[in-house]
């Protein structure tokens, strides 16, 4: 079962990959910013998949993808807004949150190698208020990354709320774990099935127009 659900984040990972890029190189339809994540995404989970293969400690990379996600994601609500407050407001909280991530790490760089609950909620609170902001602006505009939006609340709201139970329940048996392992595997699934079926209802379908 392990192993099924892992694999089959990485085989919808790698459709959203192939997809999102036909799409940006091809058709100039896709993203640039959000197709990059994809393909950090991409190369993150593979890297940290062959450290686990290879029993090293990947915690690293884990605060590493959490950053690099909030950048790029960060930055891919900023290129569909065209109200400058808005705009202003996503540059000053990525700024202030990038700062305060670096004094953490500056103070204790010890917290780059473990679990870090502070990268985590603050990035994923963070780029929920943004898919918030972009529903909010949909109301009177075209549904555009309609179904990637829903898929960040979602997922950043749900992954936050399991690391923090997590952080918290350390002591927990490892059957708790276990389960909080697997609902954050299925949260990714969805997230990543969302993406998916976000570039098929837009960009595919316009082979028919």
């Amino acid at each position: 079962m392990d192993n099924f659900l892992i694999y089959l984040v990485y085989a919808i990972l790698f459709l959203n990959l192939i997809f999102y890029s036909i799409s940006f190189f091809q058709k100039k339809k896709a993203n640039a910013f959000f197709v990059s994540y994809i393909v950090f995404s991409f190369c993150m989970q593979f890297s940290m998949e062959i450290l686990y293969r290879l029993s090293i400690h990947n915690l690293l990379l884990v605060n590493f993808f959490f950053l690099g996600q909030f950048i790029l994601l960060g930055l891919f609500f900023k290129s569909l807004f065209s109200n400058k407050k808005q705009i202003k407001y996503i540059q000053f909280s990525m700024y202030l949150a990038l700062f305060l991530i670096v004094c953490q790490c500056a103070y204790d760089y010890h917290l780059l190698f473990e679990f870090n609950l502070f990268v985590i909620t603050l990035t994923s609170l963070l780029l929920v208020c943004y898919a918030l902001m972009n529903l909010y602006n949909q109301l009177t505009t075209e549904k555009m990354y309609y179904f990637i939006t829903i898929a960040i609340i979602m997922y950043m709201l749900s992954s936050a709320v399991l690391y923090l139970v997590g952080s918290l329940t350390k002591n927990l048996s490892d059957d708790f774990k276990y389960i909080s392992w697997q609902l954050n595997a299925l949260l990714v699934i969805l997230q990543q099935s969302l993406y998916l079926y976000e570039c098929k209802r837009i960009f595919l379908e316009n082979k028919k127009q």
